[in-house]
């Protein structure tokens, strides 16, 4: 016995049994009680109307009870015709639809929900106004056709999904009550129902040429009274002109208003049309073909003779009489053609010839920039042709005053506004000459730019050119006093009292000698901050106090000899044995000071061959003047 028929056998065995085994056994062969739309199908006996258990591998009859999908996938239609293969089977269902999950379970599964499902795949994309509308307004049970209905399972039309026409008209009214068929996309879209954006009249029986192009629809398609009014688009008579059209002849003619009229233009008689008025004395050219005959032909004589030499012979002087005293006098044809009074031929080389030639960047100024459009009161003529009356003084008034005179040649040129032609030797004009490094600087870190639009403009002119006006002190008034110091031309000292525009680091201006402490001897070659020492491990001399550096020569150097003149009063600045020159030779008179003159041989004795007791002190070898014996023997031994 094959499997399948072992698992049937015993399904079939548990059918039979009753009572209390009855619960026992359905529990063992459901997973799970049905929904509530298969609730018909529940029980043990009913597992086969949808569970194929004779072929081996259990397979599901989904199809075979919903013929509507199946119907669907067949004919590769629909949301199931896509995620169904036209060969698949009900095991495909199980992909969105799962059973056994209890009454009110859900059966359709959406991934990732209903509202964000792809329209597209259901073969009717979602465009247009179609876009956004919520599900329920289009799949209702009214807009499902009748035929459809029948082979739809689900009792409850407005639950389904299936059944509906993607014909207009199973959802929308028909506006046109018939007339014109039920393709409605033969003339609308889904982007809008007005316009039709579709529609071509001139594939219609009524082609629209010339002037009918331009009528309005309701002009020729009138509203029918109605309980709900409509266009009407069909039935419209057009075989003759009068249908639409008033005759002004009052049936005077009896031929047909096309035999001199056509839809161009009503003013166009058939008549005229094979006239050449190049044969004339004055051919007709340019914007002329397009003039009217009876614009010129004024009374409708064609033989009278109409003045045509010069163009204000007909037209007016447009410009009032401003290039009266000009070459050719107002003559029109001197800047303007037939073609069109815009634009004008007058170019930059005619321009020349004006008192205000155009050069530079002015070669690409529009006319209308300055000859500002006013129709007949343009003016040409200008006599206000300094820079200042055509731009805006963006230095605010900066150069009004002499020499400048905000006459911004002084400083630019036609070729453009930047850069300016305000040298170095200009600048050396100023009340501030460039000197030193100030030479190498960017004029935009003194003359900073400010935002486009700012009202406050670069600024140019200083009243105060002192050094701190731009850099900080970083001395922080250690030295206002000399930098309060006037100088020949009155200003002040500043920086430049220590410091030179050429470079900072160099003091050639700080005399030392003005100071407590002159420099004098080997003091002279020391750095600065040797001796004016930077706090906080720095290596420049920006925080340095100047007045704080000591003045005792202890302060900076170390005592060599350990202590042992320290009750001396010159002591402290070692001048009493030593110099700033050098240290050695000592000044020491060991003669007057000690009391061991140094008589005869001995003055040529160097000193540590008598001072011979060293001693180590911190690192340092250090001699020890006392004790010094002073009888002979003690250095040169017995006789």
């Amino acid at each position: 016995m094959s499997r399948a028929s072992l698992t049937f056998f015993v399904a079939a065995l548990l059918c039979l049994l009753g009572g209390l085994r009855e619960r026992s056994a359905h529990a063992q062969i459901s997973p799970g009680p049905l929904s509530k739309a298969h609730q018909s199908l529940s029980g043990p006996t009913n597992c086969t109307k949808c569970h194929d258990l004779g072929r081996g591998t259990a397979q599901l009859k989904c199809l075979e009870c919903h013929t509507e999908v199946s119907e669907r996938v067949t004919q590769r239609r629909g949301m199931h015709a896509v995620w169904m293969s036209p060969t698949g089977t009900s095991k495909d269902c199980a992909k969105c639809h799962s059973e056994h999950n209890g009454v009110d379970f859900q059966l359709v599964h959406w991934e990732p929900s209903r509202e964000a499902m792809d329209h597209n795949k259901t073969g009717f994309a979602l465009t247009g106004k179609h876009a956004g509308v919520a599900c329920e307004k289009c799949h209702r049970t009214e807009y499902i056709p009748a035929p459809a209905r029948a082979g739809i399972l689900v009792k409850d039309l407005n639950r389904t999904y299936l059944g509906l026409s993607r014909d207009c008209v199973s959802c929308h009214t028909d506006e046109h009550r018939g007339q014109v068929g039920k393709d409605c996309a033969r003339c609308h879209s889904a982007d809008g129902w007005k316009p039709a954006r579709l529609f071509n009249h001139a594939t219609s029986k009524y082609p629209l040429t010339g002037a009918h192009v331009r009528v309005p629809c309701a002009k020729c398609h009138l509203t029918v009274a109605d309980a709900k009014p409509f266009v009407k688009y069909t039935g419209l008579s057009f075989a003759k002109c009068t249908a639409c059209h008033t005759d002004p002849h009052k049936s005077s003619f009896t031929q047909p208003c096309q035999s001199c009229h056509n839809t161009t233009s009503w003013k166009q008689i058939a008549g005229l049309q094979g006239f050449d008025h190049s044969k004339t004395k004055y051919p007709l050219l340019g914007k002329h073909k397009t003039v009217a005959c009876e614009d010129c032909h004024r009374r409708g004589d064609f033989k009278e003779q109409i003045p045509f030499a010069d163009c204000m012979d007909c037209h007016k002087d447009y410009h009032g009489g401003q290039f009266l005293k000009r070459a050719g006098g107002a003559e029109c044809a001197v800047c303007h053609t037939v073609d069109g009074f815009k634009p004008s031929t007058f170019t930059v080389k005619d321009h020349e010839a004006t008192k205000y030639p155009l050069e530079g960047r002015h070669v690409q100024v529009a006319c209308d920039k300055c000859h500002l459009p006013k129709g007949e009161a343009t003016v040409f003529k200008i006599t206000q042709i300094q820079c200042k009356d055509c731009h805006e003084d963006i230095h605010k008034g900066q150069f009004a005053s002499l020499p400048h005179q905000n006459r911004c040649e002084s400083c630019h040129d036609l070729r453009g506004f930047k850069p300016a032609r305000f040298a170095l030797a200009r600048h050396n004009e100023t009340r501030f000459p460039l000197k030193g490094a100030h030479v190498a600087v960017l004029c935009a870190d003194c003359h900073k730019p400010v935002p486009t639009g700012s009202p406050t403009p670069v600024k140019y002119r200083f009243d105060d050119r002192s050094c701190t006006a731009c850099h900080l002190d970083p001395h922080k008034g250690q030295f206002r006093e000399q930098m309060a110091a006037k100088r020949a031309d009155g200003a002040t000292a500043g920086c430049e009292a220590c410091h030179t525009t050429v470079k900072w680091k160099e003091l050639n201006r700080f005399d030392h000698s003005k100071t407590d402490f002159p420099l004098l001897g080997a003091h002279r070659g020391v750095a600065c901050g040797d001796c004016h020492r930077p706090p906080a491990l720095e290596t420049n001399l920006k925080n340095v106090d100047f007045r704080a550096a000591p003045k005792q020569c202890f302060a900076c150097h170390k005592d060599p000899h350990a202590g042992q003149f320290a009750a001396r009063r010159d002591a402290a600045d070692c001048s009493g044995c030593h110099d700033s020159a050098r240290w050695k030779p000592s000044k020491f008179d060991h003669d007057k000071r000690t009391p061991f003159s140094l008589e005869g041989a001995h003055r040529k004795v160097a000193c540590d061959d008598c001072h011979k007791l060293r001693r180590e002190i911190e690192g340092l070898s250090v001699i020890f003047y006392k004790p010094t014996p002073r009888e002979c023997k003690a250095c040169h031994g017995e006789m």
